[in-house]
């Protein structure tokens, strides 16, 4: 076993030490947010309506994830290995998941108390720079929660496992990733049911404003931007450090032996430092755009990071590679310098990150090329304006790929040609990008809170017009900071799940391994199970069916939201037709039955992707081999950062040709062209807010799966013990289970399909 030396472990209790500085910190800035004024009194109580909503879904969202949590505990114990590792692992699992609920929560938490401060000081001299640093400072308490809680558990468990902490890893990410993407799922699915609803019938049908407190979904919508966007994303944010981090390490170990274990995470922890930095810098001047202020904070940080990594390489990594202790084969004679190597990858990371913030920026932003041609084709109708808005997502995607596949190269490039060592400055260059993180974060959230500024603000009717003027401009600003942070997140989930792929194949070879086997060794029927070249048949159904499963995931999402949303349009419409005091102003309207409606539908839609996400690896690996597993991974990360960019940037390019219009351009609203640009931003909900975030969590959740599971499938495939009636039964009951959740999530849409219905039959009676 790897053995860690004093010095290392003296840097991984640092690293622990500012983990829980970083979470100090969230106390002061949550004690800041917390201590601005709350607004008047129907501020107040429509703020109390959806911190109401907001907890008792995630309430109930926990108590349903419990179940799958329990169980997937339970078959960890079954997987092969060393019994002290199953248990770490298994417990781990519990802690990884346990911090991703924790940090969605807490995220939901203080933004559904942050709203209504923002709303209250729009009116106020200044109420532009106060409103966007509390919105921006309840990010910095989610991001320092995020570092803080992903470098706290993985340093633990290098501290208790030392040289078999990858192992235990692989559960602490697993189970981070998988309440994430639950989280990412059911959040996605409410708030966006709510959203959709909410404007068909408001805003196209009855032709009220956006946050009208005569819809009766518009608490449910509010609802949804913080269990979705806040909860949701912080979720997959955390999933996505803790997972970059467990690959890190994984291949960290394999190419550098001990400092490649403690390097990973000097990284992300110079980069807490530097996210406090970012947050205590960002500061709206004057009449600036929010966004200005934003980036500038988010280039400083990424500079000082870049800087103060470099300094951390050159003084803990050695200047040659035979200095290294554990080195993996072949690096030793390798001539380069590991410290240059180690800055360059982390660099690049850091650049990627950079990069990716102005690209999605430029095809999102209000002030863009992309997004004014987007408005401008209102003037034609809905048709037009959707179909601009998916070519905006269509090139959008290929760039960004583009950009992503060139950071992997670039990586490539830096190792000399050892795939080994490529695989491992992937995994850091993912570090380097996750010392921007705590800021990224922090964007993330300032658009839900700004966006629920800007409802409470006018379904209270106590803000001036240029109070709801600031509030706007900020709701705009929070749109493109979302869909940077989609971005951002893609590009840390392909990272991540291409140093896992890494990583998976490690396993394997250590598999074959210890049964004495080798991959040229097979022979016949074995020989195409293990077989990873692309020409071979079997290998390419994997990509194949890799690519579909990413398909099937959205599209089962999307269909979700469509069927929530419908039911939405049926109660809002019921509303209006049997209270007609409602549109007077005279009567109140339920609220509270569209939040359940929202809260019913979503945990009911909540199982299908999880279960199948989680159980078409274990079909195709088991069915098929490992060689085709590792092409059904390499389809669904190719696929998934082209969908994931493509629906995410789409969507933010529909949602700010709406504020475009909204903001007085072709006619303003109530004009056909903004009726236009409410479809596009309409058929844009689900895109970028449900189907396109819950990408990262699938492709990752995936990759760990086949890194679990890839020992039992080598047990069962080769060597004497070899028993492929065993394996068979497990594809076919793992195939069982994807599809027959799908065949379920179809029967729930025929029932849905007949209610509405006798619902529009009951109506036209």
């Amino acid at each position: 076993m790897l053995q860690l030396g004093t010095t290392s472990l003296t840097i991984v209790g640092v690293v622990a030490a500012i983990a829980v500085a970083c979470l100090l910190f969230a106390v002061v800035l949550r004690r800041q947010v917390l201590a601005a004024a709350d607004g008047t009194a129907r501020m107040r109580d429509i703020a109390a309506a959806v911190q109401e909503g907001a907890a008792a879904y995630l309430n109930r969202q926990f108590r349903t994830l419990i179940l799958f949590a329990v169980v997937v505990f339970a078959l960890l114990f079954l997987l092969p290995g060393d019994a002290g590792v199953k248990i770490g692992r298994s417990m781990f699992f519990l802690l990884g998941a346990g911090f991703s609920a924790a940090i969605g929560y807490l995220g939901m938490w203080l933004a559904t108390r942050a709203n209504v401060r923002v709303a209250a000081v729009a009116s106020k001299p200044g109420g532009r720079t106060e409103g966007a640093q509390i919105a921006f400072r309840t990010g910095g308490v989610v991001g320092m929660c995020v570092v803080g809680f992903g470098l706290i558990g993985a340093a633990a468990v290098v501290l208790i496992y030392r040289g078999e902490a990858p192992a235990v890893l692989e559960g602490f990410g697993f189970g981070a990733a998988l309440l994430a993407m639950f989280m990412r799922v059911g959040g996605g699915i409410f708030t966006k049911a709510a959203d959709v609803g909410a404007d068909l019938v408001g805003k196209v049908e009855q032709g009220i404003p956006e946050d009208d407190p005569r819809n009766a979904a518009t608490i449910a919508d509010n609802v949804g931007d913080n269990v979705g966007d806040c909860a949701g994303m912080a979720a997959d944010l955390f999933e996505s450090y803790a997972v970059t981090l467990v690959a890190a390490l994984i291949l960290g170990k394999a190419a550098f032996g001990e400092q490649g274990l403690v390097f990973p995470l000097i990284v992300p922890a110079i980069g807490a430092l530097t996210a406090v930095l970012g947050v205590l810098i960002t500061r709206v001047r004057g009449n600036e755009s929010g966004l200005a202020a934003i980036n500038r904070g988010f280039y400083i940080s990424a500079i000082v990071a870049a800087v103060l990594s470099a300094i951390a390489a050159f003084t803990y990594l050695p200047a040659t590679f035979a200095e290294l202790p554990g080195v993996g084969e072949g690096l030793a004679d390798n001539g380069g310098d590991p410290r240059l190597v180690a800055t360059g990858a982390v660099i690049i990371g850091i650049v990627l990150a950079g990069v990716i913030l102005w690209l999605t920026g430029y095809f999102t932003g209000t002030t863009s090329k992309p997004t004014l041609h987007v408005a401008r084709t209102s003037q034609t109708g809905a048709a037009t304006v959707v179909l601009s808005g998916i070519g905006v997502g269509f090139e959008s995607a290929v760039y960004t790929a583009g950009i992503i596949a060139a950071a992997i190269c670039a990586a490539f490039l830096l190792s000399g040609g050892s795939v080994v060592l490529a695989l491992f400055l992937i995994a850091l260059a993912g570090c380097g990008l996750l010392t921007t993180v705590g800021v990224i974060v922090a964007m993330d959230t300032f658009g839900p809170v700004s966006d629920n500024a800007q409802g409470i603000a006018e379904m209270s009717g106590d803000v001036t017009a240029e109070g709801a003027q600031v509030l706007t401009d900020l709701d705009a600003v929070g749109n493109t900071t979302k869909a940077i942070t989609k971005g951002i997140a893609i590009a840390t989930a392909v990272l991540a799940a291409t140093a896992l792929f890494g990583s998976y194949a490690d396993t394997v070879s250590n598999s074959l391994a210890e049964l004495g086997e080798t991959v040229s060794a097979a022979s016949g029927f074995t020989a195409a199970l293990l077989a990873y070249e692309i020409i071979s048949p079997i290998t390419l159904v994997g990509v194949i069916l890799g690519g579909a499963t990413v398909f099937l995931f959205s599209g089962l999402l999307i269909d979700a939201v469509t069927r929530a949303a419908g039911a939405i349009v049926f109660e809002v419409r019921r509303q209006f037709r049997d209270n007609p005091g409602i549109m007077t102003g005279d009567v109140r309207p339920e609220y509270g039955k569209v939040v359940d409606i929202c809260t019913r539908d979503s945990l009911r839609e909540l199982a299908t992707p999880g279960l199948l996400a989680a159980s078409a690896p274990v079909a195709v690996g088991f069915g098929l081999g490992i060689g085709p597993l590792a092409g059904f991974l390499a389809g669904a990360i190719a696929t998934g950062v082209l969908m994931a960019v493509f629906l995410a940037n789409a969507g933010g390019s529909w949602d700010n040709a709406k504020k475009i219009v909204e903001d007085g351009k072709y006619g303003g609203k109530n004009s056909p062209a903004h009726e236009a640009v409410v479809i596009g931003d309409t058929v844009g909900d689900p895109f970028k807010d449900t189907a396109g975030p819950a990408i990262n969590p699938l492709i990752k959740v995936m990759n760990l799966v086949a890194l679990l599971i890839a020992p039992a499938i080598v047990m069962v495939s080769v060597g004497e013990d070899a028993n492929h009636a065993l394996r068979l039964g497990i594809a076919v009951a793992a195939a069982a289970v994807a599809f027959g959740s799908v065949v379920m999530s179809r029967f729930r849409a025929a029932r849905v399909d007949a209610d509405a219905r006798l619902e529009q039959e009951t109506q036209l009676v």
